[in-house]
């Protein structure tokens, strides 16, 4: 099994489908593709005509897109119970994805995932307050109907987890107040090993997106490869 992705420091979509399989122990070889070159396009064309990350490639099986790759992975390692049992509750947990997957987009324009960075207040608007207390109220309301069951979102760890792992980063990099039901869980999810994993290598990475991060320098990462769009 191989997985395609884009850089650990900004590639949100990417997080999900790798955060899914390596808490829950499945293996696979990653893929890494530098986003944002001349060379994107032609590299993940390799694997997938859509020409985006993440891609899942699994014994002749291409999979694209989060969502597609969450589900098949619930599928295909149906021991790792990736969506609750129950019929209700796994259809609660699919909408939360679903509307992860789509929506939000206020947040995700102003405040792009950086893991490395350290930006408190920046990218904040009147709409990513919005977004942000919607998600806060997801996580909240889960936590509470959940929370006897375990840390997670549903008690034990599932797809809705990797797909508000994304978010999680950006609260942190951004300085983002949460309440506390929801903190505990950002602050639980950041500490969890598999994003302590994906964090330190962000950290080890040299490209920085000179269009999406101005603030940065040169003379910042002097080792750094600056990428222009």
């Amino acid at each position: 099994m191989k997985l395609v992705i884009g850089n650990k420091n900004y590639s949100s979509w990417s997080l999900r489908p790798w955060l899914l399989l390596r808490h829950a122990g499945i293996a696979f070889e990653e893929i890494p593709v530098r986003l944002s070159t001349k060379e994107f396009s032609s590299d993940v064309a390799r694997f997938s005509p859509a020409g985006k990350v993440p891609v899942l490639v699994d014994d002749g099986v291409t999979v694209w897109d989060s969502l597609s790759i969450s589900e098949y992975v619930a599928e295909r390692f149906p021991e790792k119970s990736l969506w609750p049992a129950d019929p209700a509750t796994r259809a609660l947990a699919r909408s939360v994805c679903a509307e992860m997957h789509s929506g939000f987009g206020d947040l995700r324009s102003q405040m792009p995932m950086n893991v490395t960075a350290v930006l408190p207040g920046c990218g904040w608007n009147v709409a990513v307050q919005r977004d942000v207390d919607r998600i806060a109220a997801i996580w909240e309301d889960l936590r509470a109907r959940y929370g006897a069951e375990g840390p997670f979102l549903f008690g034990k760890f599932s797809v809705a987890d990797a797909f508000f792992a994304p978010v999680v980063s950006r609260f942190a990099t951004y300085g983002v107040h949460l309440p506390d039901a929801a903190k505990a869980y950002a602050d639980f999810m950041l500490a969890l090993p598999a994003m302590q994993e994906w964090i330190s290598a962000a950290g080890e990475e040299r490209d920085f997106l000179a269009d999406d991060e101005p603030y940065r320098t040169e003379p910042d990462r002097p080792d750094a490869i600056i990428i222009h769009h």
